[in-house]
Order: C-alpha cells, then sequence, then structure tokens
C-alpha cells in the first residue's frame, strides 16, 4: 500500500524542511509520497519543501480543506495522509497506518502532546485519548484510505476553518476509526501568545457555532477575533 502524505501549508517556511527531512527520515524503504500544498506562501515555504525532497504543488484555491482536495486529486497513494506543517510526525507512521488499514480501519488519527511541559497542556494532550468529536483535530494528523475519501467527496471546502472536525464526523458515520495509542507532537505556538483559558474558551466558542450550523466564515472571523497569532 502505498503512503501519500498531504501537507497543506501557509507561510510555513520555519517548519516544512524540518517535517519533510522527518517523514523522509522514517520512511525506511523511500517508498512514502510527500505533497506539500503551498497557498503562494511568500516566506520561501515552497522553496524550502523542495530544498528537503518534497514534491510542490501550488493550490488554486486558499484554505486548508481545497488545498488538501487539491493534494489528493494529485497524490498517487491507497491511502492519503494529510498531516499540519507544524507537527512533529510519528516515527513508526508508516508502519503504524498501513497496519490500521489492513486491520480493518479505513481513516484514524493519533493522539497529540504539546512541546511544552505546562500542566494545562498535558491536560490537553490527555484528551485525545478518548473518542470525542472535541477531542479530535488537525493536529493529531489523519489518514483515510483514497477509496473512502473519494466516497465522502473529501473534505467539504464550504468550510473554512473546522474543516477537520466535519469530515471526521462524516468517517464515523461510514466507518470505523482507529485513535491510534502513540503521540505526534503538536506545537504549542497557540498557547505562547494567548493564555490558555483564552484558547479553551476560543475553541468552545468556535465547536458551539459549529454545532449550532452558523455559517463557516463567520465562525472564522470570530475564532480569529478572540486570538492573537504569529
Amino acid at each position: 500500500m502505498l503512503l501519500s502524505v498531504i501537507i497543506p501549508t501557509a507561510n510555513e517556511a520555519d517548519n516544512i524542511g524540518r517535517l519533510v527531512a522527518e517523514l523522509r527520515r522514517h520512511d525506511p524503504d523511500h517508498r512514502v509520497e510527500i505533497l506539500v500544498v503551498d497557498a503562494a506562501s511568500g516566506d520561501g515555504t515552497a522553496e524550502a519543501a523542495r530544498s528537503a525532497g518534497a514534491t510542490v504543488l501550488l493550490s488554486p484555491k486558499p484554505g486548508r480543506a481545497a488545498q488538501m482536495n487539491h493534494g489528493a486529486r494529485h497524490a498517487t497513494g491507497d491511502i492519503l495522509y494529510f498531516v499540519h506543517a507544524d507537527v512533529g510526525i510519528h516515527p513508526g507512521y508508516v508502519t503504524t497506518v498501513r497496519r490500521a488499514v489492513r486491520d480493518g480501519y479505513p481513516a484514524g488519527c493519533y493522539r497529540f502532546r504539546f512541546d511544552s511541559s505546562h500542566p494545562l497542556l498535558r491536560l490537553n494532550s490527555y484528551g485525545t485519548r478518548f473518542e470525542g468529536i472535541m477531542s479530535r483535530g488537525g493536529d493529531q494528523t489523519l489518514f483515510i484510505t483514497r477509496a473512502l475519501f473519494e466516497e465522502l467527496g473529501g473534505f467539504d471546502e464550504h468550510y473554512c476553518i473546522m474543516e477537520d472536525f466535519d469530515i471526521i464526523r462524516r468517517i464515523r458515520r461510514r466507518a470505523r476509526f482507529l485513535i491510534v495509542p502513540q503521540d505526534v507532537v503538536v506545537s504549542a505556538r497557540k498557547y505562547e501568545t494567548n493564555s490558555w483559558l483564552r484558547v479553551q474558551l476560543a475553541n468552545l466558542t468556535a465547536f458551539s457555532m459549529f454545532f449550532l450550523k452558523v455559517p463557516p466564515p463567520r465562525i472564522a472571523r470570530t475564532y480569529k477575533a478572540l486570538l492573537n497569532y504569529r
């Protein structure tokens, strides 16, 4: 089973080279396809990704959902593995993902831990071992067979935010979903420029609006207004 890793990027020059190098280092058979789908970054993201050994695609539309769908259309793998640029990949990802699919799980994700020892962030990380949709998210990475991805119609590009929660919800209505009992490492940069409580309130607000079917552009505007970004 060929694995295609798809990474949506927007100004991730500081992270993308490291991630591509990690993916290559932990692919002992050199069979993983790595596609970086860039949203016209102005910081050299595309150049850094190419230098590290990835194939770079320019997304015709901005937004993670559109970028990931564009990557999936160009991927050649039987399994699609969607990864954010600032994630620290698990060293056994190739074997683990293939084994999960062979064991009857056509989709799944990892748990995560932050690159921080803050006790409240450790509490957040602990929550990712549970089944609830609010414990999921794109930071945990997502693997899915091409067959199931196409059956679902891919990511819903209506969602300019919360696209990962939407597709996981749709996956669970059709197929078994595995939470891999191992961790990927997630950047704590959002928490470094906002208090833990502020991020939790922003997340709760976004989830509430998502479940109430508020239009995604409004969710995105509200979420960004609640947080400082860097």
